[in-house]
């Protein structure tokens, strides 16, 4: 089973990439930018319909359709994701953020950013056994520090075999994606860049099945 961490009894705001909430900061960015729907389903390369159903909250995007939406309204995902929630320097276990893009097997425990302007994007993020991530390359860098679990992390031409308390550091422009090997969850600490809010994702093959048009 999915590890999730504790919510605080208070919590009662809709959760960003969860429901209705994420859908909104998406639609109100477009709205504040003149852009209509189908203008963004262009530049995005995604349909009208499953943007509008995004913006309703009844789809998630996948993280690679996510972020040609942020910079189809010329922001980042992490902006959008700190919405409507105030930025805060800290980050209690208790109460913390999560929320999921698209995969299913996949949540994200928000940590940061702290302040807005912030260059890094720090999130842990829990796993299934089997769980295949999407191949991606994109403007920018990661840092992967695994917490539990074990991974075969494919970076380009070369595979990794990660335990707890392996690392790996890589720009981003190279293809990459991960599978979680074994019976157990994977718990990893992730630190990424913020892309230019122009820079497009430069290449996404989907490795599962995201209904994202």
């Amino acid at each position: 089973m999915m590890k999730r961490p504790p919510q605080h009894p208070d919590q009662t705001a809709p959760q960003p990439g969860a429901g209705p909430a994420f859908g909104k900061a998406i639609r109100k960015r477009r709205k504040a930018l003149g852009k209509t729907l189908e203008a963004v389903a262009q530049e995005t390369q995604l349909t009208i319909g499953f943007l509008s159903q995004v913006e309703r909250g009844v789809s998630s995007p996948s993280l690679s359709s996510f972020m040609r939406i942020a910079a189809a309204l010329q922001t980042t995902m992490e902006e959008l994701l700190s919405l409507p929630e105030p930025f805060s320097v800290f980050s209690p276990r208790e109460g913390r953020s999560t929320y999921r893009l698209g995969e299913a097997g996949k949540l994200y425990e928000k940590l940061g950013p702290g302040f807005q302007g912030a260059l890094n994007y720090p999130s842990i993020i829990h796993r299934v056994p089997g769980h295949v991530s999407e191949r991606m390359s994109h403007e920018g860098e990661a840092f992967l520090y695994l917490l539990e679990g074990q991974l075969e992390y494919h970076l380009g031409d070369q595979v990794f075999l990660m335990g707890p308390g392996d690392s790996i550091h890589h720009d981003t422009r190279t293809l990459h994606y991960s599978r979680v090997l074994g019976d157990r969850d994977s718990v990893e600490l992730w630190v990424s860049s913020r892309p230019r809010r122009t820079s497009p994702v430069l290449r996404s093959v989907a490795a599962g099945g995201d209904s994202d048009g």
